[in-house]
């Protein structure tokens, strides 16, 4: 192969985001080399653990063992200023899995995450400091998680304005870039096969109302978002919710056969 700078873009998508596992274990087995890793939201996080270690095992093993039901035990109400949960658990939990309060500087990969300035409506892309902030505010669900203070602005979940971050990886100065996409079109998530047109109202609760009103917007930014990048891979996860993280082992098989089924194009066109 030719020496390409190649450069990975991880998007957000709650619980499907675990789907970038799969991704990266293939890249990972298949040889394609990782310059430089852009990801907003699940894409920041998944993307910290790998630009640290270089390895998804620790990252598999996590999603496949935690006792994702016990979740509860990381939340940590606030009074409700600007969100439900204060997040000091979860950076936490971040900590333990990234290997501490490192800084990007010590990152094995380049790293850049996303978030949102919440007062202007900004793009913030944060590449220097602390890795687990950027982190934390790159996930920064609105309404359920509180804002992140950063630089005297207040940060929320990057995936309101840049749900797949190509354009980053362009300034950081990728030539070549995979897009790795889990927001699947609107009417999939909605009605998976065979349940097109039936009442699916009794499923709702004021936590999905609230991810299904945020990623309606996020998806009209989507197609945009990916424009400039070489190789996009689509793992099919509409049928899971942004929610259920227990069912973790399915989004990384289908990470895992979305990549694989993409390895032939990247290779030509790494070669070519």
């Amino acid at each position: 192969m030719n020496k390409r700078t190649v450069g990975l873009a991880l998007g957000s998508g709650a619980a499907r985001g675990l789907a970038h596992i799969g991704v990266l274990g293939v890249l990972q087995k298949e040889g394609i080399p990782i310059d430089m890793i852009a990801g907003t939201s699940t894409g920041a996080a998944i993307g910290a653990v790998y630009a640290c270690r270089k390895d998804v095992s620790p990252l598999k093993d996590l999603a496949i063992d935690q006792d994702w039901k016990k979740l509860a035990s990381l939340v940590d109400l606030a009074l409700p200023k600007t969100g439900f949960i204060e997040g000091k658990k979860v950076i936490g939990l971040l900590k333990t899995v990234i290997g501490g309060d490192i800084k990007f500087g010590d990152l094995s990969i380049p790293l850049a995450c996303v978030a949102t300035d919440i007062t202007t409506g900004e793009e913030v892309v944060i590449s220097q400091g602390s890795v687990v902030e950027a982190v934390r505010a790159s996930i920064s669900i609105p309404v359920i998680f509180t804002a992140v203070k950063w630089q005297g602005r207040y940060l929320v979940d990057g995936g309101l304005v840049n749900p797949v971050p190509v354009n980053v990886l362009k300034e950081m100065g990728a030539d070549f870039i995979i897009a790795v996409n889990v927001i699947p079109e609107i009417r999939a998530r909605a009605y998976p096969p065979g349940k097109a047109g039936k009442e699916e109202g009794k499923q709702l609760n004021i936590f999905s109302i609230m991810m299904q009103s945020i990623y309606v917007g996020t998806y009209s930014l989507v197609k945009t978002c990916l424009e400039g990048a070489h190789v996009v891979i689509k793992p099919q996860v509409a049928h899971i919710g942004v929610g259920e993280l227990h069912r973790a082992e399915e989004c990384i098989l289908q990470g895992t056969l979305a990549a694989e089924e993409a390895i032939p194009e990247i290779k030509r066109l790494l070669s070519a």
